[in-house]
């Protein structure tokens, strides 16, 4: 397992090219700890849609991600930037974009698949410092 500090996150954050944004969705629930990270860094509004692919153990609770909670937004003419923390299979990920299929989303995540990936370098599981 991979330890990842505050510091570390934020120091690779300082060094990304990230496009103008001015909405974050995080993809709860994972995904809220790193999107509150992004929003305060790129200075944007922070909302949450949660989705829910796996269990606590990381097996597949259901066939396909199930879209738990997604309140009516006005997202008309916003840059959206959609985070997770992880995005292996991006089964997650494709199911809030179609959520959002009406607008342009650009895509992040700490690992895995995603327009801008935090630490594409790491492989293996990762101890986040919101789970400690």
């Amino acid at each position: 397992m991979v330890p990842l500090s505050f510091k570390e996150i934020s120091h690779r954050l300082k060094q990304m090219e990230l496009p103008e944004i001015d909405v974050v969705i995080g993809i709860g629930s994972g995904g809220i700890p790193p999107a509150t990270f992004v929003a305060f860094h790129l200075n944007a509004e922070l909302l949450v849609m949660t989705l829910n692919y796996r269990d606590e153990k990381n097996n597949p609770r259901f066939d396909k991600p199930k879209v738990l909670f997604q309140p009516e937004w006005d997202l008309q003419g916003k840059k959206i930037l959609l985070v997770d923390d992880v995005s292996v299979s991006g089964k997650t990920m494709e199911t809030a974009r179609n959520q959002l299929k009406e607008y342009t989303v650009k895509t992040l995540a700490m690992k895995g698949k995603a327009d801008y990936v935090l630490f594409p370098e790491i492989k293996d599981c990762v101890k986040w410092p919101w789970k400690e």
